[in-house]
């Protein structure tokens, strides 16, 4: 007893001394409350579109948030977003809150899913009796949704069932458009504006471009258009916008490995340009000088430049071959097309001289009646300034050239001669010049040739052939080759 005794009081000694009155109940964690924000809250949005289907978006915010942890849903931004480029910030105060967690929610609402999330629980049935006219309704169970839906109704099971399906409410996990979710300590009690940034695919755009040739094919007119296409699940409205041109370099993941409108116009003054054009980084971006919506699923084409009387030139071109071409019987044959060529000088003194993005050229000209026709079109790359635009339109009709080899013979171990003869006929009413460009490999001399050539690259001989109307203009030219 004594023992006991002494062993009780030693305890109560030690609670004493820890401080240890009585075990306090664990508190209950206070669930962080949710606050959404969509586009009616929203001050302002800007839109970089770059032309490798991608956008960034800036979507700017005034939002009254809690003090303390709080849940912030983001509600309107594009179904296509790319969750991992999210970005939020404070532009009253950096260090007034903080991003504790980050999710993208775009489970979203659809018929499909609906009918799942609703498996095993009860629904009501609204259909019209054929007899009464009227609408009955009852209550159902939905046991399945594979192929179709299975109910439940009292205690027989049917499939097929003629009604409308009538649900209690939308489940929590279903959200009716993608939606960001953060976890956020915020420090501020006053009105909080923030902006989230975030790459967005499914957004693009390409510049068009229309040249119209006046009669003599040395001048014309050029409009570009920039054509934008928002396939992004979202309406940019009254957005900032701003095009990016350039070769943007994007990772691509093994999933996307595996997988025209034109408008013309004669305007009797120049309109003012609608993009201002700057250098940034190692592209040019071009910023539109007013807002502009953007829809979902919309194609939208806003003027980007226009210049008159540019200085053009026209260009008839004959290839040459190393091989013979062959028909698809496998008989040879001489005959080659004549390339038409324009080709554009992108300079300030023509009139131009303004870096012009990638994107598509078409080539009109009028006809005898005044009619404007479409005489071919070709694709360009990003030009800068004072570089050249070089346009095939197509193959000539009235002038046609052939191409022969007439001799051949052995000189060397290492050398060889060859001779060839290129004939050129013009039916044209009016003479012409044919670029012909004749392809030589190995270590070459041209011994002699019937016209003038130019050495313009190591494997190349050129030669510039007037073919007067009516005419037939044939080139000979002996080369020796030594490889």
């Amino acid at each position: 007893m004594e023992a006991k005794r002494m062993f009780g009081i030693l305890l109560l000694v030690f609670l004493l001394a820890t401080g240890f009155n009585e075990v306090a109940p664990a508190k209950e964690v206070k669930k962080a409350e949710s606050l959404s924000t969509g586009v009616d809250d929203q001050t302002g949005i800007a839109v970089t579109i770059y032309n490798v289907n991608l956008g960034l978006v800036k979507d700017q915010r005034n939002i009254k948030l809690q003090k303390g942890m709080g849940e912030l849903r983001f509600m309107d931004v594009a179904s296509q977003i790319i969750p991992t480029s999210v970005h939020i910030k404070s532009l009253v105060n950096p260090d007034s809150f903080q991003v504790l967690e980050q999710n993208y929610e775009y489970d979203l609402l659809n018929p499909q899913k609906l009918m799942d999330k609703y498996v095993g629980k009860d629904v009501k049935l609204c259909y019209k009796n054929p007899y009464t006219e009227r609408e009955e309704i009852v209550t159902a169970t939905l046991l399945s949704n594979n192929g179709g839906p299975i109910f439940k109704i009292g205690d027989e099971i049917t499939f097929g069932h003629p009604g409308r399906i009538i649900f209690p409410g939308v489940p929590e996990n279903l959200i009716p458009k993608p939606t960001l979710l953060w976890l956020l300590e915020n420090s501020l009690i006053s009105l909080q504006k923030v902006e989230a940034s975030y790459l967005t695919n499914g957004i693009n755009w390409r510049a068009d471009y229309v040249v119209t040739l006046n009669e003599r094919d040395d001048r014309a007119d050029l409009s570009g258009w920039v054509t934008i296409d928002n396939r992004s699940g979202t309406t940019y409205g009254n957005a900032r916008i701003k095009l990016v041109a350039g070769d943007v370099n994007r990772v691509k993941d093994e999933v996307e490995y595996k997988k025209g409108m034109m408008r013309m116009a004669e305007v009797a003054a120049k309109p003012a340009p609608q993009f201002k054009e700057e250098e940034f980084f190692e592209y040019h971006i071009y910023t539109l000088q007013r807002p502009a919506t953007i829809k979902d699923n919309q194609t939208k084409q806003i003027s980007l430049v226009n210049a008159d009387n540019i200085s053009v030139k026209k260009e008839l071109v004959y290839y040459g071959a190393q091989y013979y071409y062959r028909s698809s019987y496998g008989e040879k044959i001489s005959n080659q097309k004549i390339g038409v060529f324009v080709e554009i000088a992108n300079r300030k003194e023509d009139n131009l001289g303004i870096p012009l993005p990638k994107g598509t050229v078409r080539v009109y000209k009028k006809d005898n009646e005044g009619s404007l026709q479409f005489v071919g079109e070709d694709s360009i790359d990003h030009t800068p300034k004072d570089e050249k635009v070089r346009v095939k339109l197509g193959d000539a009709f009235d002038v046609v050239g052939s191409r022969k080899q007439t001799d051949w013979k052995k000189i060397a171990y290492d050398t060889y001669e060859a001779a060839f003869e290129i004939s050129l006929r013009n039916h044209k009413k009016e003479n012409v010049v044919v670029k012909v460009i004749e392809p030589i490999p190995g270590d070459w001399t041209m011994l002699n040739a019937s016209h003038k050539h130019e050495k313009t690259e190591a494997f190349t001989a050129e030669f510039a052939i007037p073919v007067p109307k009516d005419k037939e203009v044939k080139l000979t030219y002996r080369v020796r080759m030594r490889f």
